[in-house]
């Protein structure tokens, strides 16, 4: 009498390794990795932020001509107010200014390349103008210069400087 199944057939793989599906699995973890790695710095080198200067020290020391043209500003009583009517730059001025053309730039917060600069004319005592190439919104930065570049007037928009304009009508 025998005790148990001393003839149980053992069980063989008849198909590779490669046909199989656990191999498989267990390569697939760490290659979706390897994607999603490669993936995350295509990303992040394709479209990085310009928060970061690469001339630190150079803009650093350029930072106290700047406060120099602010304060300049501040003697002369020069003081800005900007409003956008669609594709159109308006600014209002007060203060002791010299007639002539003005330089406006206009800076995305986060992107450096959608960066412009126009050249205000007079159209009235105290009121300049111009077209401007792109369309801005809320928190971009602008700066307002001289021509002479001997004062300067800087600020941020807000929604409060944005006029609706229906048709081609400015007010």
């Amino acid at each position: 009498m025998t005790k148990g199944n001393k003839h149980t057939p053992r069980r063989e793989d008849t198909e590779p390794w490669y046909r199989q599906f656990w191999p498989w699995f267990l390569i697939a973890l760490p290659g979706s990795v390897v994607i999603a790695g490669l993936s995350t710095l295509y990303i992040a080198n394709r479209y990085s932020d310009d928060l970061v200067v690469d001339e630190y020290y150079k803009d650093g020391l350029a930072i106290n001509k700047e406060l120099g043209k602010q304060a300049a500003a501040e003697e002369l009583g020069i003081a800005a107010e900007i409003k956008v009517l669609g594709r159109r730059a308006q600014v209002r001025l007060v203060g002791a200014i010299a007639p002539g053309d003005l330089n406006l730039r206009f800076s995305h917060p986060l992107e450096a390349d959608r960066d412009f600069k126009v050249a205000l004319a007079a159209v009235a005592p105290g009121l300049y103008q111009s077209d401007i190439p792109a369309d801005l919104s809320p928190n971009w930065h602008w700066i307002l210069e001289a021509p002479d570049n001997a004062w300067r007037v800087d600020g941020s928009l807000s929604a409060t400087d944005f006029i609706a304009v229906t048709g081609n009508s400015l007010p």
